[in-house]
């Protein structure tokens, strides 16, 4: 039966995500059938002004890994 797994990162800490997806599978044993994600857009601070220096937050990234166990 096929299983999916969520990894949630953010785009500036995209090399602990990767380690965190790459660990569980190593550890897991799973057959990975398909690995799809997707960036959230980014949006402005809240508390910054119109004239300040536009600075965006990291985007979510989402990470979803469908597998068979065993």
């Amino acid at each position: 039966m096929d299983q999916i797994r969520f990894f949630k990162g953010v785009e500036s800490e995209l090399g602990a995500l990767q380690t965190d997806i790459n660990t569980w599978l190593a550890e897991s044993g799973v057959t990975v059938k398909q690995v799809f994600g997707n960036i959230a857009a980014q949006t402005m601070r809240h508390d910054q002004r119109a004239e300040s220096t536009r600075q965006y937050p990291p985007s979510d990234v989402l990470v979803a890994v469908l597998y068979e166990q065993g």
